[in-house]
């Protein structure tokens, strides 16, 4: 599969019968289940878009069965700055429902598998834009990032992602789960491409009024050989496998020998992070779906009277994993639980922060896990409680809104790839690039 950055330099007739091939070969391989569907606008380069991002006249579900036949109205502002830099939309990718899973096994549409092994899970939510671009059937993806659901799935399917800091890029047109922790970024082939695809997607947008207002780019000063101080977390890892212990000390390794500095460091025990993440993350989710209620958007089950019709649309249009988040939010929410458990979790979550941000009083980046193990095989996280867990190492990125980068480090005994993630502070997406760049070059990974 060419690159981004390859692919941006065909004339407009390579263009044309590169996509005709891709639209051959993603057709030829339906089993993967990465498409929902195979749409193609514009002349431009083509790129995979994650099925709750807008674009227009395209239908646009999330993942559910409650949005079926909803065609968007809009395009997302990802979508236009895409086209005005000469990229198009090509095909919906399959995802959690409504953002909601870390395997894609709970979207409508069916499951993801993983392109190195059909197993595996692909992660999630972004499953289908990681298993796109992992299985070469997409030169790059756009996923979206609640706690993980970018960097955990390009772990798993051993390509890059990347989540921005919050507020970069636009989530104007972005299929809400939990809007102060969602962030829009770039899964690719390699962290140039994701620089790439991040400096168009992002920048100022006055249509979203968390957005950051900063139009600076980083391609044009990514410089590898920056020499960087790199904090670890030694006790981050006392959970994780072997093989995520054997790939933080070879990533260590090579960003020494590339001359950077390494320095331990300490935080908070991660299940604070779990904590203050799941419970802020259903309340919001519990207000944003507040909306689906069979009168304004997508199917709806006609019942005996208004109140009756909202109750069966829900009750069918939403899966299990959905639904028990939804319920869950509205306990954390409710009288007399409202101070006891949401006012905790926005308290605990500003200690996070106030945490990450001692670290980089010190460091220029942090070396984390992305998940506990390789991709599990489907059916071995047995509970909702364990699929919670494998988000440990990624939420507290979201709960802080800072930017991280997975990469691919190496693989394991089995074939499966292993990915690490690099962690800047708030709007210092140049120090993760360049960081990134120069951890990819020294470890040498090959697909």
């Amino acid at each position: 599969m060419i690159t981004l950055k390859e692919a941006l330099t065909l004339s407009k007739e390579e263009l044309d019968k590169f996509k005709d091939d891709l639209k051959a070969k993603i057709e030829a391989n339906p089993e993967l289940n990465a498409y929902i569907d195979i749409n193609s606008v514009g002349d431009g380069v083509p790129i995979a878009i994650k099925d709750n991002i807008q674009v227009k006249d395209w239908s646009v579900t999330s993942g559910s069965k409650i949005l079926q036949g909803y065609i968007a109205p809009y395009n997302a502002t990802v979508i236009n700055k895409l086209t005005e830099a000469g990229l198009s939309p090509f095909g919906r990718v399959n995802m959690d429902e409504f953002a909601m899973g870390s395997t894609t096994e709970s979207s409508f549409y069916g499951k993801t598998l993983n392109p190195i092994n059909p197993e595996r899970v692909p992660g999630g939510s972004s499953g289908g834009s990681a298993a796109a671009v992992g299985a070469g059937l997409a030169i790059a993806a756009l996923g979206s990032d609640t706690g993980g659901s970018i960097r955990q799935p390009a772990a798993f399917c051993g390509i890059v992602g990347m989540k921005p800091t919050y507020g970069r890029v636009s989530r104007y047109g972005l299929g809400a789960y939990a809007s102060s922790l969602d962030q829009i970024g770039p899964m690719t082939q390699n962290v140039e491409d994701a620089a790439i695809l991040y400096d168009i997607i992002s920048g100022s947008d006055a249509k979203d009024s968390t957005n950051a207002l900063k139009d600076d780019k980083v391609t044009p000063s990514l410089n590898p050989k920056r020499k960087l101080t790199i904090a670890t977390l030694p006790k981050y890892l006392e959970n994780a496998s072997q093989d995520i212990k054997t790939a933080y000390a070879k990533a260590i390794d090579a960003l020494k020998a590339q001359g950077h500095t390494i320095v331990e460091k300490e935080m908070l025990d991660a299940k604070f992070d779990i904590s203050a993440y799941y419970i802020t993350a259903t309340a919001e989710a519990t207000t944003n779906l507040a909306r689906y209620d069979g009168v304004r958007y997508g199917n709806r089950v006609e019942g005996k009277n208004l109140e009756d019709t909202f109750v069966q649309t829900r009750s069918e249009g939403f899966g299990d994993e959905v639904k028990r988040r939804i319920l869950l939010g509205n306990f954390v929410l409710s009288s007399g639980y409202y101070e006891a458990y949401y006012v905790k979790a926005q308290k605990t979550r500003h200690i996070i922060k106030d945490e990450y941000a001692k670290i980089f009083e010190d460091v220029d980046l942090i070396l984390s896990p992305v998940a506990p193990t390789v991709a599990p095989k489907f059916g071995e996280l047995a509970s909702p409680m364990e699929m919670y867990l494998s988000d440990i190492y990624t939420i507290s990125v979201n709960l802080a809104g800072l930017p991280a980068l997975s990469l691919p480090i190496m693989k394991n005994a089995e074939g499966m790839p292993v990915g690490l993630q690099l962690i800047a502070a708030a709007y210092d997406e140049q120090t993760l690039f360049d960081g990134s760049l120069s951890l990819e070059a020294a470890v040498g990974y090959k697909a």
